[in-house]
């Protein structure tokens, strides 16, 4: 499996600045996706939004931009829009074409160099490098500079994380329809293996030990450390299947479950946690049985985005750890 890229129509691309440690991914949905949008954080940034609302006069979206430089990073849609312009494509005016392009942001200004953050021209970068390849993951595009576990001592103790993407094949009748997720995982929380039930990337006991220090409990316990609003784990879901704007946004509602079984904590004040949905396609399957797949791949797709992150600007990575 590719990842996101599985889906027919779907194609994705990098910018990174590994100097900086920011970037940013785009999404491009070939012929438009009809999309939903589940904000369960309470620090988003994004633009865009309302356009996919069932409310909405437009019907699709033509791309989906995820980007580092926390506000300042909603930039690099502009150029995303520019590259699909260029390419003739977009929502059809009186005076042409406008690509309809959503965006979403993480803070990763805390790590690399905080005066740079991914611009107009690195997100045209991204669209021009997207591609049906493999789904490039790990400190890559807007997990370049992506974190974890911030609670305790915030980036002294936290552990890098990154970009992930899985898919989950339906079965039986529904053989042929497909649910894939990509993730840029940068929560204040630690991630859990929903397979073993074990934290596996969090925050540290201190900043010369891996022994992890357990967010969720020391919460419990009135710590209120490094929490500050600077966190956020952005997702986006993609099926096959034939979908409405209403259909869209449950699925991306039901995708949200997967934050919820291995981000510990989830959804907190200080975290902009989002899923965008994309339907492109025209296979057929209940939004249920959709929405059970999007779950199971968002949270694969949370996994492997700490699991292939390699060591960074001085923050341990499982993949740099595991390699010893």
């Amino acid at each position: 499996m590719k990842g996101l890229t599985d889906i027919p129509g779907i194609r994705v691309g990098h910018a990174s600045d590994f100097d900086a440690l920011t970037g940013c991914t785009a999404i491009l949905c070939d012929g438009g996706a009809v999309a939903g949008v589940d904000i369960r954080g309470s620090a988003t940034g994004s633009s865009e939004i309302d356009v996919m609302s069932p409310g909405h006069v437009t019907d699709r979206v033509h791309a989906v931009v995820l980007a580092g430089g926390s506000a300042f990073g909603l930039e690099a849609a502009s150029g995303v829009r520019r590259f699909l312009e260029k390419k003739g494509i977009g929502f059809e005016t009186s005076a042409g074409k406008v690509p309809l392009v959503p965006c979403a942001i993480l803070y990763d200004l805390g790590i690399g160099k905080s005066n740079v953050r991914p611009t107009r021209e690195m997100g045209e970068a991204a669209a021009a490098a997207a591609s049906t390849d493999a789904v490039k993951e790990g400190a890559v595009g807007a997990g370049t500079g992506a974190t974890v576990g911030k609670l305790v001592g915030g980036m002294r103790q936290a552990m890098k994380s990154g970009i992930g993407s899985a898919t989950v094949p339906l079965e039986g009748p529904l053989a042929g329809v497909r649910v894939s997720a990509l993730a840029a995982v940068n929560a204040v929380g630690d991630i859990r293996d929903p397979q073993t039930g074990a934290l596996i990337a969090g925050a540290r006991r201190s900043p010369d030990s891996m022994e992890l220090a357990g967010t969720e409990k020391l919460m419990k316990s009135g710590l209120q450390g490094g929490f500050r609003r600077e966190n956020t784990t952005l997702v986006v879901v993609a099926t096959n299947a034939r979908l409405n704007k209403v259909q869209a946004g449950k699925l991306a509602q039901l995708a949200s479950l997967g934050m919820a079984r291995t981000i510990y904590p989830v959804n907190t004040m200080s975290d902009g946690d989002i899923v965008f949905a994309l339907s492109l396609g025209n296979e057929l399957a209940s939004i249920d049985a959709l929405g059970v797949a999007a779950a199971e791949a968002v949270a694969q797709a949370i996994v492997r985005a700490v699991k292939l992150a390699p060591t960074m600007g001085g923050v341990p990575g499982l993949a740099s750890l595991v390699r010893r």
